[in-house]
């Protein structure tokens, strides 16, 4: 089969640093399956990963973690020929204490897809059967790609941010994961601001309802019950953090994230206000915003590429030019 590799990191162009290479099919090991990949996602965490700003664990590796595909051959959960989603999450310890509590995306053990084994960007992958999502009818593999990670962090980010029904939420950032959340926030009957810097995602964000959007330089026209972070830029967490009322609460959703300058203890954090970070996401979160998705609250914006192209679609998304997400095309 084809994979697109990663062997040796560096800067992404339209050339590289990803190899396209012919290697032998995925073989599983008990309860696993193999799935044959239609679409995956293209997302920022594969950018960190091929220009190594975050610490690579294997390589050479096949990455890729927003899997849509058919199962090849059954197992205990889904039948030959079912459509499953693989995400982020590709295994757990199962033993620890943060899988007996729940918190199986702390787990110190857990494995990710794309990063400690090989993901989507290629023909065929295969996955332990447990951490395989169904997808819903109602969704297109395009479009249900990019909830396997951008939705699934997103949705997340807004449990970290304690987000409730009604609230005000500024989201910084408005690439993949926020172009889904603001959704999700809207289904709560929340009022969004969007501080973004890129133009059209300014655009996309007042198209999909945002009452009020600016730079990164502007604050929100009144305090914020609550802000999710997407951008990996850590100056923006003391004015988020400014923005929030007493008792409100910033998330980011990022892996990975620029130095943050010093905090003002007074004017930043000084009225119980909370800062926190999203790490992973558990197969719950996954299983919440898919059904969601199924019922039609959700609708991703997808601009896809060719499986030829996997280094433009990152170069692309580096540059800042998809509104919405990016999906590698595999068959």
């Amino acid at each position: 089969m084809q994979a697109w590799i990663l062997e040796t990191p560096g800067p992404i162009t339209s050339d590289g640093p990803l190899e396209l290479r012919d290697v032998e099919d995925p073989t599983p090991r008990e309860g696993e399956i193999v799935v044959e990949v239609s679409v995956c996602g293209l997302c920022r965490t594969d950018i960190h990963i091929a220009q190594a700003e975050i610490p690579l664990p294997q390589l050479p590796i096949v990455p890729g973690h927003q899997v849509v595909g058919r199962v090849l051959k059954g197992g205990l959960r889904f039948d030959a020929g079912d459509r499953v989603g693989l995400a982020w999450l590709h295994e757990t310890c199962g033993a620890c204490g943060d899988c007996f509590r729940g918190d199986e995306n702390l787990c110190r053990n857990a494995r990710f897809t794309g990063y400690h084994v090989n993901g989507g960007y290629a023909e065929r992958v295969k996955v332990p059967e447990a951490f395989a999502y169904p997808i819903p009818p109602s969704l297109s593999d395009e479009q249900a790609a990019p909830l396997l990670c951008a939705g699934i962090i997103g949705y997340r980010a807004l449990k970290q941010a304690d987000v409730e029904e009604g609230e005000t939420v500024g989201l910084y950032g408005f690439g993949s994961s926020a172009h889904i959340a603001i959704q999700v926030a809207h289904s709560m009957g929340c009022r969004v601001y969007v501080i973004t810097r890129g133009e059209k995602h300014r655009e996309l964000a007042l198209r999909m309802g945002a009452e009020w959007v600016g730079g990164s330089d502007e604050d929100p026209p009144e305090k914020l019950d609550r802000a999710v972070l997407f951008a990996p830029a850590g100056e923006l967490v003391p004015r988020a953090l400014e923005a929030v009322r007493w008792g409100g609460t910033v998330a980011s959703a990022a892996i990975h994230m620029s130095p943050i300058p010093s905090i003002d203890y007074d004017t930043q954090l000084f009225g119980e206000r909370t800062l926190r970070s999203t790490t992973a996401s558990t197969r719950q979160d996954g299983e919440e915003l898919l059904a969601l998705a199924g019922e039609g609250v959700i609708q991703t914006e997808t601009t896809p590429f060719d499986f030829d192209a996997a280094n433009e679609g990152l170069r692309s998304i580096a540059a800042d030019e998809i509104q919405g997400s990016a999906v590698l095309k595999v068959r």
